[in-house]
């Protein structure tokens, strides 16, 4: 069964556009329980919202798992876990955060009860709707 998520990345640390020109990524460098917990529930072919933090603050490209969770290479210490994503496609548009609020039907998602969470899930029914905004 296919599960969807989002992850969260500075675009001025790392962008989509930065994610397009390397064909793939390791998401390492998380180092919260929560969102270790997500990763570790990840599964390869899983859906993958990228989604610019801080500064853009707007969902922009699909992405998928391609590599389940494994050791993160950059923990010096700790029981840390990282994923590989590759790039989908891009959205049409941005969906940014302020579209995101305004729709009802997104109100109990995690990006806007835990907006500090850097890998979250989501439905199915949010992220067809995300998809369509």
């Amino acid at each position: 069964m296919k599960h969807y998520w989002l992850v969260k990345q500075e675009p001025e640390t790392y962008s989509w556009d930065d994610f397009v020109r390397d064909g793939r990524t390791d998401w390492t460098g998380v180092r919260n329980f929560l969102a270790r917990k997500n990763l570790r529930a990840m599964r390869k072919g899983d859906a993958v919202f990228f989604y610019h933090s801080v500064s853009d603050k707007a969902v922009v490209g699909i992405a998928e798992v391609t590599r389940e969770a494994f050791p993160d290479p950059t923990a010096k210490e700790g029981d840390w876990s990282a994923v590989e994503l590759k790039p989908v496609k891009p959205l049409k548009q941005p969906v940014t955060l302020a579209q995101i609020r305004a729709e009802p039907r997104l109100r109990e998602i995690a990006l806007l009860r835990c907006s500090r969470l850097s890998v979250q899930p989501l439905g199915k029914a949010e992220f067809d709707l995300i998809c369509g905004m």
